[in-house]
């Protein structure tokens, strides 16, 4: 199982609650250059419709893309709380564990830059987002603590 190499955590005090984790699979922190179960690092960003906080960069150092899924384990820690990861490619099996932990891989074809992908997710927020994205702030939000006040107010007789 890999652990992370090094790993960078910014102390951010900007994130008033309304950042969304989303995950770059990037060799050189600019742009996504890397398969998910290979991935020699993520660099995690805070992302709300006007603004963008690098989070935490994880290094792995190399990885071989050789159908060892014990590897996924520790990334899929690591990952978690994130909405989304964007990688270059990523297999059938980790597409399955990510999904089961609420994140959404993001396949790109070429290397995209990441402040590009960044503000793609922005606009889409400002815009309506599709429905993974919707699916993703509604799980990263939680349960509504007042679902229940209607009910509570409506007068219940046994």
């Amino acid at each position: 199982m890999p652990s992370p190499t090094r790993q960078l955590q910014v102390m951010a005090d900007g994130d008033d609650g309304t950042l969304l984790k989303v995950a770059f699979a990037s060799s050189d922190r600019e742009s996504v250059d890397q398969h998910f179960g290979s991935s020699r690092s993520f660099s995690i960003y805070g992302v709300n419709p006007e603004r963008a906080l690098l989070l935490s960069v994880i290094e792995f150092g190399e990885l071989d893309q050789d159908g060892d899924e014990d590897k996924l384990a520790h990334k899929l820690a690591l990952l978690e709380g994130c909405i989304a990861v964007y990688c270059r490619a990523c297999g059938a099996s980790a597409v399955r564990q990510l999904l089961a932990i609420g994140v959404q891989p993001v396949k790109v074809v070429e290397a995209v830059r990441i402040d590009e992908l960044i503000e793609t997710l922005q606009a889409e927020l400002n815009e309506g987002p599709s429905t993974w994205l919707a699916k993703a702030i509604r799980r990263s939000q939680g349960p509504d603590s007042r679902r229940f006040d209607s009910m509570a107010s409506d007068c219940w007789e046994e």
